[in-house]
């Protein structure tokens, strides 16, 4: 018997990459590589993993809930006021949180498809209505998700690069949809990828928080300083969406290590250097292999490439599996797969594997 509130049995339980060890135990092989979830190849800086050694030594304790530490050294960081910053889990913690504290029965949120899956999940635990539209170019359509607007909507989400496609939206673009939201509107920049973006029309969505606009800019420690094994991103918007934020976060919801290992990360700027060049590197490895190839792809602005293999992204999914690298495919695109970029050998991998697969 159903027991559980109505609207969870709506929701489709995440699904992410495949692990390595999973993959080795399914097939018996043992060299693998993980292409698939958007993780820094490099990992993370060495004085994350010393700060991590030092911090393990007091996890008997529980962590200091208000991130007070690294609290400070961000917001000194990125030149906001302390009480700007929100921190989550994982950046899709703070999407959740997000839920609780603003959406009400009947609200409805307004996002891109194919995105990253939790804002919809988010909605549907608050029991509210997602609007999910079609990206245009595999980027934002952003005049047909204006048109989804109404009087219910209450948070517009706008992922920035985007995921899966790697593609962003121009900060002309973004100020002509703010300046048409009702006013009780919170707009939602997912920024999880903003470390990579090279391109000069970008602007971050810190710039609307300061001018006090109704955002929220979710970011994450979890790519370019390599701690997604450990859950910490964070939020910046004004204090009004900061301290309701507050009132539903979980007591210690961000572990002590995590902390350490973040604040540690602020220190190491070569951290972010090193990681940007590797993945220009890379993005210009893929960009010609795969125009040697004739295969169609995405230009990207993140640590991903958006692939259109033709053929079934399922058998050609299954195929790379088997050869002993992991991707990601679905996203309701059939033909298409998401690589991650790893280091050089591991990119030379992947497309010795996917010339393969292809026939190439």
């Amino acid at each position: 018997m159903d027991i559980c509130r109505k609207c969870i049995l709506k929701l489709t339980p995440y699904v992410p990459g495949k692990p390595i060890e999973e993959v080795k135990r399914e097939l018996g092989i043992d060299d693998v590589i993980k292409l698939a979830s958007n993780e820094n190849p490099f990992g993370p800086s060495p004085k994350a993993i010393d700060a991590i050694r030092a911090a393990a030594e007091n996890v008997g304790f529980y962590p200091e809930g208000s991130c007070f530490e690294l609290r400070n050294a961000l917001a000194e960081h990125l030149g906001v006021d302390k009480d700007m910053l929100f921190f989550g889990a994982g950046g899709d913690e703070v999407i959740y949180y997000l839920g609780m504290a603003f959406l009400e029965d009947g609200d409805e949120i307004v996002q891109a498809d194919p995105t990253f899956a939790e804002y919809k999940a988010a909605s549907t635990i608050m029991n509210c209505a997602a609007h999910c539209v079609p990206l245009k170019d595999w980027t934002h359509d952003l005049d047909a998700m204006l048109a989804k607007v109404n009087e219910r909507t209450k948070i517009f989400v706008i992922t920035n690069p985007n995921n899966p496609t790697g593609t962003i939206v121009s900060s002309d673009e973004i100020e002509r949809v703010m300046d048409k939201l009702p006013k009780r509107c919170i707009v939602l920049l997912d920024e999880a990828y903003y470390e990579y973006v090279d391109d000069p029309g970008y602007t971050r969505a810190i710039e609307w928080v300061k001018a006090g606009r109704n955002v929220l800019a979710l970011r994450t420690f979890s790519k370019v300083y390599g701690l997604a094994g450990l859950r910490c991103g964070y939020g910046i918007a004004p204090t009004h969406i900061t301290n309701s934020l507050e009132r539903v976060r979980a007591p210690f919801n961000v572990n002590s290590v995590a902390q350490a290992a973040a604040l540690a990360s602020l220190g190491d700027p070569g951290q972010v250097k090193r990681s940007r060049e590797q993945n220009k590197r890379s993005k210009e490895y893929f960009y010609r292999q795969l125009d040697s190839m004739g295969v169609a792809y995405t230009p990207t602005q993140a640590n991903f490439v958006w692939i259109d293999t033709g053929k079934d992204s399922n058998w050609v999914f299954n195929e790379l599996m088997k050869r002993g690298v992991i991707v990601r495919n679905g996203f309701g695109c059939s033909t298409y797969i998401r690589v991650t970029t790893g280091t050089d050998d591991q990119n030379e991998r992947f497309i010795a594997a996917f010339k393969e697969v292809m026939g190439l």
